[in-house]
């Protein structure tokens, strides 16, 4: 029970939230057409929260219905909540400043209590398409020589749903091979629900060129929708090898780097249980884990380099005395980027789509390009 209410803390969160402020607006109005209007959304955010409980969207009917219903619910939530904040900490202009002032300086509330809509607006119309390739130069003591100036292509987090379309899916593939990698990884959540085109986005990440092939493991959306053994089928076809607490091994030159792919590690079960019988010593050790949070059990079992997504880099983030606050540091200290604990590595990528408000605000969709480099 712990559990399951850890996995809903942070929509239990948010509805909270965004109650509290539908109670702070429900005291300040007093026509009856305007609670009325409080009162359905608040259960249409409601309805929005419910449909991430994944037993409940794989009983729902199929359909895009349930990702609008889903995404437009809490982007509302979210502007609502942050403009009512912002209307209570903006001071009102007192009736004492002259005319033309006063105006000014309602017009100037306005604009701040907008920002939230206005913000979230250009994550959804422009930051969540803003595909860009981030190239990322890993160093590593003692690496062998071979695999020196190796580049990686690593994509996660695709979501492809009906706020990420095929055509859009095919513009992130076409620009990753672009970077003409020696080896491309996928870290999990090719879709987000069971509903969602998994046979599409295969299609079009089985276009990816690398010249030691495409491998990948799964995510949590893999195992909430119940696609796992289907996607690593439909995954096979298109030559893609999803590994499931195995390993592949890879010759570049006179080196060898052992990969090795795990299913989405459970905050509720230890972390890589058995998987340090994979590491191989004398090889590049590489993990493929959609959770960041296993890294330190993965640098102690010997993983070299972690890769990693989940996170969507916090999705919706903001830059506050130069530290990022947003969701996803409640939960992991691994949000982004790299870290490193002395010689073992682990890189977080942002990823490429959207998973509740279709949205990305200081936290663009990222293509990653890593280049292995010796020290």
């Amino acid at each position: 029970m712990s559990g399951v209410l850890f996995r809903y803390t942070p929509d239990l969160l948010f509805l909270a939230v965004v109650l509290t402020m539908h109670a702070v607006a429900w005291r300040r109005v007093s026509k009856g057409w305007k609670r009325a209007g409080l009162a359905v959304s608040a259960v249409w955010v409601f309805l929005s929260i419910l449909t991430n409980v994944h037993q409940l969207a794989n009983a729902l009917p199929p359909g895009e219905w349930l990702s609008w219903v889903r995404g437009t619910g809490q982007m509302y939530g979210l502007c609502l909540s942050g403009m009512l904040a912002l209307w209570m900490l903006v001071p009102k202009p007192e009736a004492r400043f002259a005319p033309q002032r006063r105006q000014l300086l309602l017009a100037a509330r306005s604009g701040v209590v907008a920002a939230p809509a206005l913000i979230t607006g250009y994550g959804v119309f422009s930051g969540r398409t803003q595909f860009h390739i981030k190239e990322v130069n890993l160093s590593f003591a003692g690496l062998p020589k071979d695999l020196d100036g190796l580049r990686i292509l690593q994509l996660s987090d695709i979501h492809m749903s009906p706020f990420l379309d095929e055509a859009e899916v095919a513009r992130v593939i076409d620009m990753a091979n672009e970077t003409k990698p020696h080896v491309a990884v996928l870290t999990g959540d090719l879709i987000t629900g069971p509903h969602d085109p998994l046979e599409a986005c295969i299609a079009q990440v089985g276009r990816l060129k690398a010249d030691h092939g495409v491998l990948g493991c799964h995510g949590n959306h893999e195992i909430f929708a119940r696609v796992e053994d289907r996607a690593q089928a439909l995954a096979a076809r298109r030559g893609i090898r999803i590994l499931r607490q195995e390993a592949a091994s890879l010759r570049f030159g006179d080196a060898r780097m052992n990969l090795v792919g795990v299913d989405y590690q459970n905050f509720r079960r230890p972390y890589l249980t058995g998987m340090d019988r994979l590491v191989e010593p004398g090889q590049f050790n590489v993990l493929l884990s959609h959770n960041p949070d296993v890294f330190p059990v993965a640098a102690g079992q010997g993983y070299d380099l972690t890769l990693a997504g989940h996170t969507h880099g916090g999705q919706v983030t903001f830059e506050i005395l130069h530290q990022y606050a947003n969701v996803a540091r409640i939960f992991t200290p691994y949000v982004c980027g790299e870290y490193r604990k002395e010689n073992r590595a682990i890189y977080v990528t942002r990823g490429i789509g959207t998973v509740g408000i279709p949205a990305r605000v200081g936290a663009p969709p990222e293509i990653t390009l890593i280049r292995l480099c010796a020290s």
